[in-house]
């Protein structure tokens, strides 16, 4: 596994030199996208309640929930668990996965009940797919949603200078690089992702000869993420940008990360992280369980979930 590792960072040779201004690439091409899906640099809107859904929510007694948007695409809501008993709650954001260009927040509904009935306010988020916008518009929107959640905090109990993300597979690629946005974010204390692509770079290389189809899968759809094109001439500057690890900085929030061994999003992926974190002075924690089992369900292996829970609990005290 190592070995592929390093054949595929050499193959991509020539991205490498986009590394050292990965920063940089990172805040201008958000600007760019976050125009056009409502910025909190630009303003967003006031929340407003979303159109009802299709599927209601399942009541949890003591809890509120309200579907409300965080800017102007359909895409651009988030279901809001919380207590209305006006304390000021420390908060989870959860990023479902879909390989960038799929999935809903419905997905995650059970994950959101699970910590709203730890006491936590849940904003569980949609954001613009790869179909949508292309990359950086799932990293601007989740960050647009962390911005409209922390102005109206009071509205939903929420304390904005303690809350975490929790991101599974894309999402938790998008967690992730909220995570090492700029020099770390205002209020976020940890950053979780199961079977997160921290790496899509690796991912481009690990599916180039494979018959593994969800690897062959997995790279299609990160060239899809970045626009429709390889990590070459014009396109290296937005894979450098969606390339995690080249974002690490001190003030970065701690991470931790769980993978099956030997799954398609393999456990070498958030090394690549935890060692540039190293640099700089930031901890991260890599799980591994056996077998092959990916995003949810390695979620749900008996004792993931409940570690998980432990080190977000830590993380807000």
């Amino acid at each position: 596994m190592r070995t592929v590792v390093s054949v595929g960072a050499l193959a991509l040779a020539a991205v490498v030199a986009f590394s050292s201004s990965a920063q940089a690439t990172g805040a201008s091409g958000l600007s760019a996208a976050a125009s056009t899906g409502g910025s909190a640099a630009a303003g967003e809107p006031t929340p407003t309640p979303s159109p009802v859904p299709t599927t209601p929510l399942e009541e949890l007694p003591g809890t509120a929930i309200e579907t409300v948007s965080y800017g102007k695409h359909k895409r651009q809501r988030m279901d809001v668990w919380w207590q209305p008993d006006g304390l000021k709650h420390p908060a989870v954001f959860v990023i479902h996965g879909g390989w960038w260009s799929g999935g809903d927040k419905k997905s995650m509904t059970a994950v959101t009940r699970s910590y709203a009935e730890l006491g936590y306010t849940v904003f569980n988020i949609n954001y613009r797919l790869s179909g949508d916008a292309a990359w950086p518009a799932q990293r601007a929107d989740a960050l647009d949603a962390i911005a409209t959640a922390r102005r109206h905090a009071a509205r939903w109990s929420f304390d904005p200078d303690k809350y975490v993300v929790l991101g599974f597979s894309a999402g938790g690629h998008i967690a992730t690089a909220v995570g090492t946005y700029k020099d770390g974010l205002p209020g976020l204390k940890g950053v979780v992702g199961i079977s997160p692509v921290v790496s899509p770079l690796t991912s481009y290389a690990d599916g180039a000869e494979t018959t593994d189809t969800s690897k062959r899968k997995l790279r299609a759809s990160a060239i899809k993420l970045a626009g429709g094109c390889e990590p070459t001439g014009k396109c290296a500057k937005v894979w450098a940008s969606m390339e995690v690890p080249w974002h690490a900085s001190r003030g970065d929030a701690p991470m931790l990360t769980v993978h099956s061994e030997d799954e398609f999003v393999p456990p070498y992926q958030s090394e690549l992280l935890k060692e540039q974190l190293r640099q700089v002075g930031v901890p991260m924690s890599i799980r591994t369980v056996p077998g092959i089992e990916h995003s949810a369900p390695l979620y749900r292996i008996l004792g993931v979930a409940e570690g998980v829970q432990e080190w977000i609990a830590q993380k807000l005290q």
